[in-house]
């Protein structure tokens, strides 16, 4: 029933200031396999101002650190989890508190430790700047190339999926053009921490793709446009992907692409976008 899903469990990291009033901040989750310890994944939140908020003088620094001896506990399979968690309480007079394992099911560990993430350990700002700036960034790289050769007044803009599959599909692709018998569409898609956005334009494109030959008597390309992976992990990429560092990430990103592909949609970068553009001046002779 579960299909290929992986049986996980999950801990929450929590700060607790004041023992008295017992109120926490959640600062970190971590998830492995169910009974495999040695596949524990450690995130941390990177923006300590809700533990200021209630601690303004919390060592935030001490807390940064404390994400490596975490995952180094929990990934020790010869320490039982209760023995441990009981230990770090204790080291730091239990102002840090990991709750007890609760069972999840995921399509893979990088991409659910990212969704626990954002339930738990990110503000509400933090996930609205995150979405806005990766996708937006994208997207105004497609509107700008296409403006480059002259063709973007031209194309259809926000096209609604729900055209193509039912009513009530929020679903709004940024752009696209028909030339011949196929349209050609294009959406930006960050893979930058938030799979979200992916697996929903995976959902609709099959559909898509059928109610483009019934409404419009043509096929449908559909394009994700993406962040290349070098640009995600910065300045020193070559480095990162050499030694294995960021692994989440990547295993993320790779996720979120393989996701979209085996739902009929090509996945492009927005280095490959001059050509994605000098293609379409050329289709509609402009």
């Amino acid at each position: 029933m579960n299909g290929d899903r992986i049986q996980c469990e999950f801990f929450l990291v929590r700060y607790v200031p004041d023992a008295v009033k017992n109120e926490f901040i959640n600062i970190g989750v971590v998830l492995r396999e169910a009974g495999r310890p040695e596949t524990a994944r450690v995130r941390f939140t990177r923006d300590w101002g809700r533990v200021r908020c209630v601690d303004p003088e919390a060592d935030t620094g001490m807390l940064e650190a404390l994400e490596y001896e975490v995952r180094e506990r929990f990934s020790n399979g010869a320490i039982e989890t209760a023995l441990m968690m009981k230990a770090l309480e204790d080291s730091f007079s239990n102002m840090l508190q990991i709750t007890e394992p609760k069972a999840c099911l995921a399509d893979s560990i990088p991409a659910e430790i990212e969704q626990l993430s954002r339930m738990y350990i990110e503000s509400r700002k933090q996930r609205e700047a995150r979405r806005a700036s990766g996708r937006q960034a994208i997207s105004t790289s497609i509107r700008r190339q296409f403006e480059a050769v002259g063709v973007w007044n031209a194309m259809r803009k926000r096209i609604q999926a729900a055209m193509y599959t039912q009513p009530g599909d929020p679903l709004r692709i940024d752009c696209g053009y028909r030339p011949n018998g196929v349209i050609r569409m294009f959406h930006a898609v960050s893979l930058e921490g938030d799979l979200e956005a992916a697996k929903v334009l995976a959902f609709s494109a099959p559909q898509m793709a059928v109610g483009v030959v019934r409404v419009e008597n043509a096929a449908l390309e559909l394009t994700a446009i993406v962040e290349p992976l070098r640009g995600l992990l910065g300045k020193n990429s070559e480095e990162i992907l050499a030694s294995g560092a960021e692994e989440d990430r990547i295993e993320q990103y790779r996720f979120g692409v393989e996701t979209m592909e085996r739902n009929q949609i090509r996945v492009m970068t927005v280095a490959d976008l001059p050509r994605i553009a000098e293609r379409a001046r050329e289709e509609l002779r402009m």
